[in-house]
């Protein structure tokens, strides 16, 4: 168990670089109505059916490529962590492993990280960083869409869940105690200028 005198290690930033652009904004709302209107919620209007599946297609293929970017950068800074860790030898009687922190993300947000994940308006972040995680656990590169089948991309969040926990149960590893570990979020375009405005301020001392 982790020592009550031991402080919190501060393990690297997570940098999540854009994943979605305004088209993909406007692709999802479209497949939004049209779940909507497909299970009755919504008026069809004129549309057919087989229309609306294909937009509602079309959107699970958008939000499968968010989170395929999403699961990149958090299999980098997975991986970095366990590379920080290890080298402090900070806890060398733990396995420490990349699915140690994703458990980190799923399960133990720091407070400060939930509160900035909020402000982003990003509410079910649980959900976003494990199927992120479970769908990098199968895909090292992002499939075409016609490479997927209909049915998969009409239940794909099941599968993700799926594939997220299959990837814990494949490894012998510890999973983190709540505030053994801290760390930072950040959008790449905040860190970025965050890390301009600090080699300015060491010019000007120089």
């Amino acid at each position: 168990m982790l020592d009550s005198c031991v402080k919190t290690f501060r393990l690297p930033p997570l940098i999540l670089h854009p994943f979605s652009t305004a088209d993909d904004a406007s692709v999802l709302m479209e497949s939004s109505r049209a779940s909507l209107a497909l299970q009755g919620f919504l008026p069809r209007d004129e549309t057919p059916a087989y229309d609306l599946d294909q937009q509602l297609l079309r959107g699970r293929y958008a939000e499968i490529r968010m989170l395929y970017y999403i699961g990149k950068d958090i299999t980098r800074w997975a991986e970095q962590c366990t590379e920080t860790v290890l080298a402090a030898n900070v806890a060398p009687e733990r396995r420490i492993r990349p699915e140690t922190f994703c458990v980190l993300l799923v399960q133990h947000v720091p407070p400060h990280v939930r509160v900035k994940l909020e402000g982003w308006g990003v509410l079910d972040f649980c959900a976003l960083f494990r199927r992120s995680i479970g769908l990098h656990a199968i895909f090292h590169n992002i499939p075409n869409p016609e490479d997927l089948a209909p049915d998969f991309l009409r239940r794909y969040h099941r599968y993700l869940d799926q594939w997220y926990e299959q990837r814990l149960k494949d490894w012998v590893f510890d999973r983190p105690q709540q505030n053994e570990f801290t760390f930072e979020l950040y959008a790449s375009g905040e860190y970025a200028l965050m890390l301009e405005q600090s080699w300015n301020e060491d010019s000007s001392v120089e």
